[in-house]
């Protein structure tokens, strides 16, 4: 008998399932709390909790995790320098502040506009190698010529030492600025994702499981540990599409809509006819669109473990993530008391950064390009819980709250805080750790806002609720404003949303919203045995899927009945006839499916390849000008000797 081993790094638990191959049916499964930063013991406990007889029959592991995803909502990954590539519109401020803008790049033929500036990258390179961690480059039209990506890549290396990310190895899409973003994203993550996947593949080999190792993509399908460190970015959204792939799993439901609800983020996707729907965009994560190929989802910095803060009588809900107070008491002998005992801000200073219930812990991470004011804060930092009062008193003043953002992003320090999490306690729906803390700290915050500890945890379950509720609202409804479908689920009112579709609760604390939502949505709302381990048997129940666009244009519009390019992720090719340009074409998009499968670890022999034209004909032409040739092979999870 042969057994799957599924695995889901969350932002506060880490889950495992083992699944029967024969049926296809959950015969063990395990919870632990997600070791952070460092995973490792997180999985460790996770699979310590399952019944050890099925491992040695395991011949599959395949993973997903919230780690990527929650390092952008957060901000938290590593530096990254951005080198852009030519005459690039820059339209918002850029996400580092290690970035040049060089001359370069090609048109939309792919022929150069401008010789690639290598003195402005080499003097950049060096300047700021000490201050980040990988380089990304982005270059204008590099879907039609990669050539200055590869020449500064090539460069960059050769002066740092350091990982480069080019734009064209991410996405053949039109975009020069959401590119560049794709390719920063993607160095931002690499270490996290390499950290993440040494951890599942040492600790696995470490059991004496032979087995293969996969991790799930964005687009709900699954590649091995070789393609997850490629590219990382495809990664962002693994435990949403996990969590969506296993609400179909759990339920045997084809089309249903989807609420993920996790240690940092709620995250809102739909199943359609068994297969996940895909954005026709780029995702988007943390206000920042990409170009990469992800299931359609909406995500909000908002989950269990989603600082809760009070400031000017008002209750706030994230963006980031803290360890639970509860959690905290049970973790730190002494912390009770330090919690008892801290005083509350003077309310001008009240914010997300000063509250009664907020402390520091430093990490283990190493300081990179970190200033005199960040270096005084972070030494008065201990390893175990520190006050603002703590820190006020070995610096002689009150810490920036900036700087302690600052420091936060850089992953020096992480804090403690009241969370939803410590709520459900102190309601008694969810008594796993300190109830105690959890009470201690309703208790303060519900005084800044006139509340008693059970009125302020009340008040905290039902804003969670109606911000779910108004999140898969304004997922079918993308036109209208969220601010107005969020104020509607405010007003007393008879009049219900109805969803036509069933509603999939998944993850760790769900339970605790079933009834509330069906108060106020019209709709079925279905919570699944297993829905607290959803992601983890989505991770195994994921198939291997691999799509790619390639495009088909005349070299001359003037002249379009002879001689035509072919762009594709392998370059520019030419052709003189149409018919030639197309087969070639097809037959690239099949290699490039079944390449990608055997280097994913999955059989070629048993992927099923489906290939789309979309020609554009202008009037009196007798050859398209232009063709999308789209294919996609569906692999059926059989792994490849």
């Amino acid at each position: 008998m042969k057994y799957g081993l599924g695995i889901d790094a969350g932002g506060t638990y880490t889950d495992a399932v083992i699944l029967r191959d024969s049926d296809k049916s959950i015969i063990d499964s395990s919870k632990a709390l997600t070791s952070y930063p460092d995973p490792l013991e997180g999985i460790k406990n996770a699979i310590d909790g399952l019944d050890q007889t099925y491992l040695d029959e395991v011949n599959v592991v395949s993973v997903s995790t919230t780690l990527s995803t929650n390092s952008i909502l957060e901000g938290t990954g590593f530096p990254v320098a951005l080198i852009l590539v030519g005459k690039y519109d820059i339209i918002k401020e850029l996400p580092t502040k290690h970035y040049i803008q060089v001359a370069g790049g090609h048109n939309h033929n792919g022929i150069e506009t401008e010789s690639l500036d290598i003195e402005s990258i080499e003097h950049f390179a060096m300047k700021v190698k000490d201050k980040v961690s990988t380089f990304a480059v982005s270059s204008f039209f590099s879907v039609r010529n990669h050539d200055h990506e590869l020449e500064a890549k090539k460069l960059i290396d050769k002066l740092t030492g350091l990982p480069v990310v080019c734009g064209h190895e991410l996405s053949q899409d039109l975009g020069a600025f959401e590119r560049a973003v794709t390719a920063f994203l993607n160095a931002q993550l690499i270490s996290v994702t390499e950290t993440f996947m040494n951890t599942v593949e040492s600790e696995i080999k470490a059991r004496g499981i032979d087995a293969k190792v996969f991790m799930l993509k964005c687009d709900g399908s699954v590649t091995n540990i070789r393609g997850a460190l490629d590219k990382p970015i495809e990664s962002i959204f693994s435990g949403p599409a996990a969590s969506l792939v296993g609400a179909s799993f759990l339920t045997k439901i084809d089309t249903c809509a989807v609420i993920d609800v996790g240690g940092t983020s709620t995250d809102i996707s739909v199943m359609s006819n068994g297969v996940p729907d895909m954005s026709d965009s780029g995702a988007v994560v943390g206000g920042w669109k990409t170009r990469v190929k992800a299931i359609r989802m909406v995500t909000s910095a908002m989950g269990g473990d989603s600082h809760v803060w009070v400031k000017g009588n008002k209750s706030n809900i994230g963006p980031r993530r803290v360890m639970p107070i509860c959690r905290a008491a049970t973790i730190y002998p002494g912390f009770l008391e330090q919690l008892r005992s801290n005083p509350i801000p003077l309310k001008s200073l009240l914010g997300m950064n000063y509250q009664p219930t907020k402390f520091y812990l430093r990490t283990e991470y190493e300081a990179i390009d970190i200033n005199d004011n960040e270096i005084e804060i972070l030494e008065a930092i201990n390893k175990e819980p520190t006050s603002i009062k703590d820190i006020s008193s070995k610096i002689k003043k009150n810490p920036s709250s900036q700087l302690l953002d600052d420091l936060i992003q850089k992953r020096l320090i992480h804090s403690i805080g009241f969370t939803l999490t410590d709520a459900l306690h102190v309601l008694g729906e969810y008594t796993e750790m300190n109830v105690e803390a959890a009470n201690v700290g309703a208790h303060m915050l519900g005084y800044l806002m006139n509340m008693d500890e059970h009125e302020f945890a009340i008040h905290i379950k039902d804003k969670f609720t109606k911000n779910m509720a108004s999140e898969i609202v304004s997922f079918f409804l993308e036109r209208a404003p969220k601010e107005v479908i969020r104020q509607i689920f405010d007003v007393s009112s008879p009049i219900k949303f109805k969803v036509e579709i069933p509603i999939v609760l998944i993850g760790g604390p769900v339970i605790a919203f079933v009834e509330e939502l069906q108060n106020i949505l019209d709709a079925e709302i279905i919570l699944p045995k297993y829905a607290d381990v959803g992601n983890a048997a989505g991770a195994l129940a994921a198939k291997g899927i691999r799509r790619t666009e390639i495009l088909i244009r005349p070299v001359s519009m003037g002249a379009p009945e002879f001689d035509f390019l072919v762009f594709s992720e392998e370059g520019k090719s030419s052709f003189y006839e149409y018919d030639e340009a197309l087969h070639y074409a097809i037959d690239l998009g099949k290699s490039i499916v079944l390449n990608y499968m055997e280097f994913a670890g999955l059989d070629p022999d048993h992927v099923k390849i489906d290939v789309k034209k979309h020609e554009t004909i202008a009037q009196g032409w007798r050859k398209p000008m232009e063709t999308k040739v789209l294919v996609m092979g569906i692999s059926t999870r059989d792994y490849a000797d």
